[in-house]
């Protein structure tokens, strides 16, 4: 069976005086790229089976609003310890490649398709060691820069439980602006 594991960056954050970086809010074109990755991801991957967030409140706020778009259930349910096809998982904060993928090795064996929303340059070092092969559209944009709002398409076959470096296959990147 092929899996998706959508991999997308936050969207474009603000930097309000003496907010710590985990609280920062989205900035406003934060706010309208994220719901233009909602709606990219709607007509393109469709709705997830299992998400994983990053605690930090600018990866909430950019799933929050993709979800809107999809219409998906329990957008706003961030509980830290969902078994449900929601997750905000505080390791993806500031997380390295190799926690990333201890994570998505973590992800239920139902979900086909996940989505990991977080940051980089954790997100961009994951694809990068998962990558095996790439469409050329793809790889060309991800070296160029994995910009706020980001995401990457990758595909592979087996279980989570065995996704490893060079294992998957990028077969798209974008980076949708509202």
């Amino acid at each position: 069976m092929t899996r998706r594991l959508v991999v997308m960056r936050h969207a474009k954050s603000a930097y309000p005086a003496g907010v710590g970086d985990h609280d920062r809010p989205l900035a406003p074109r934060g706010v309208n790229d994220a719901r233009a990755a909602g709606h990219w991801l709607l007509l393109n991957i469709g709705v997830p089976d299992q998400v994983v967030v990053s605690s930090a409140r600018r990866a909430r706020g950019t799933w929050t609003l993709a979800a809107a778009e999809l219409g998906y259930i329990g957008a706003a349910g961030y509980e830290v310890d969902a078994d449900g096809p929601l997750t905000v998982d505080p390791r993806v904060y500031d997380a390295s490649a190799q926690t990333l993928l201890t994570v998505a090795r973590e992800l239920p064996d139902r979900a086909q398709t996940a989505v990991m929303v977080g940051h980089n340059p954790g997100l961009e070092d994951l694809v990068s060691i998962l990558t095996r092969d790439a469409a050329k559209d793809a790889a060309r944009a991800v070296a160029a820069k994995y910009p706020t709002c980001g995401i990457a398409v990758l595909e592979y076959d087996g279980p989570w439980t065995e996704l490893a470096p060079r294992t998957a296959y990028l077969s798209t990147f974008v980076a949708p602006r509202g």
